[in-house]
């Protein structure tokens, strides 16, 4: 038997590859993507977004679009939340789980029309969220994955909106965009397509444009947005922000072991909507109460949790797993998610982390640990 390893798929590169070595990004995997984790610094790029702003690229994520009559059916009854009280223009964030009521991925949904929908996945799924959508779409309205045909980045920060205004045409108007609202927009001479939605904690929008604008693009916004303050931000600081702002992660607080209401994501779950994949588990969840709940805590020892990290009670007992950790540049102290029993899942709450064998002292506290003003 040959002990030859099996060949790799090779790294796929985003249409804004070439922009990350000029500014000296650090290239990482990622999601089978070559994506970078830092230019200048996490915590710089971190402080960046929270002061001034920071540009994501995001080229990365699946875009899926459903069109057809019965289209908007289909779009609800594969996702937790109600989509039919969206309007034309709004978007909403969701979670698509199996039977079992687990979770297949989170999502937003983006009602273009009564006819047109866009579903927005997360990059390790895309292929997975592809398939399930297009075997619920057979039959009943047409399906394209349009992830190859687009572009994605996110500005963020509290000078996002000053940023973009700079970029002319209806840079300004983007101003009066309401949050999760998006519309079609032409900025710095590109049609594309904003919505005011993001992954940090902070204001900001998210673009969808061209592969082959998407240079042209990105070169903008980082010339207008240098003197305002804006860096180019890789996933290390992508990964601090939405932590500090308590948003999950796939594949690290929420997967296929995990459902939304021991995620605390029972407020995307609308039981009362009709039927939807997993609505039967996720109404015997919610009758018999979670018997875990993903909690955010502070390490009041010396020391930071990591993914993977056994959480132990005060007697020592593992009784549950740190899916996110890491210092909090914005709050100044070692922060973390994990699934804790729910009766020890109160605030203040004291119990330990397994930080490679150091049994350190941590705390149940409410999150987010950070809000914006």
């Amino acid at each position: 038997m040959s002990t030859k390893p099996l060949p790799t798929a090779p790294l796929r590169r985003t249409p804004l590859y070439d922009e990350h070595i000029k500014l000296g990004g650090r290239m990482v995997p990622f999601a089978g993507w070559e994506m970078p984790v830092q230019y200048k610094g996490v915590t710089e790029e971190h402080k960046a977004v929270r002061s001034a702003a920071g540009l994501f690229d995001v080229s990365h994520m699946g875009e899926i679009i459903l069109s057809g009559e019965h289209s908007g059916q289909v779009v609800d009854y594969l996702v937790t939340n109600d989509v039919k009280k969206l309007e034309d223009g709004h978007a909403l964030y969701t979670c698509a789980c199996n039977e079992a009521g687990t979770i297949l991925d989170d999502l937003i949904v983006y009602r273009i029309d009564a006819r047109q929908w866009l579903i927005v996945c997360n990059a390790s799924n895309r292929d997975k969220i592809a398939a399930h959508i297009r075997g619920a779409a057979q039959g009943h309205c047409s399906f394209e994955d349009a992830s190859d045909r687009t572009a994605m980045m996110a500005l963020q920060g509290p000078k996002a909106l000053d940023i973009v205004a700079l970029a002319g045409g209806d840079g300004p108007a983007l101003r009066e965009l309401a949050p999760f609202h998006f519309r079609d927009a032409t900025l710095a001479n590109v049609r594309c397509t904003v919505a005011r939605t993001g992954y940090t904690g902070e204001d900001g929008i998210e673009i969808f444009c061209s592969p082959s604008d998407a240079q042209r693009l990105w070169r903008a916004l980082v010339e207008l947005g240098g003197p305002l303050g804006l860096e180019a931000t890789g996933l290390g600081a992508r990964d601090t922000l939405r932590l500090e702002a308590r948003l999950s992660l796939y594949g690290n607080d929420i997967d296929e072991t995990t459902n939304p209401i021991e995620a605390g994501l029972g407020w995307v779950v609308k039981l009362d909507k009709g039927d939807f994949v997993g609505r039967a588990a996720l109404q015997r969840i919610k009758d018999e109460g979670p018997a875990r709940k993903l909690v955010g805590f502070e390490m009041t020892g010396r020391g930071i949790a990591r993914h993977g990290y056994p959480l132990l009670d005060v007697s020592g007992a593992k009784v549950g797993v740190c899916t996110s950790g890491s210092p909090g540049p914005t709050v100044g102290k070692n922060i973390g998610l994990g699934y804790l029993p729910a009766p020890m899942a109160a605030i203040g709450t004291a119990f330990q982390v397994d930080c490679r064998g150091r049994s350190v002292e941590a705390v149940v506290v409410k999150t987010p640990f950070y809000k914006r003003a």
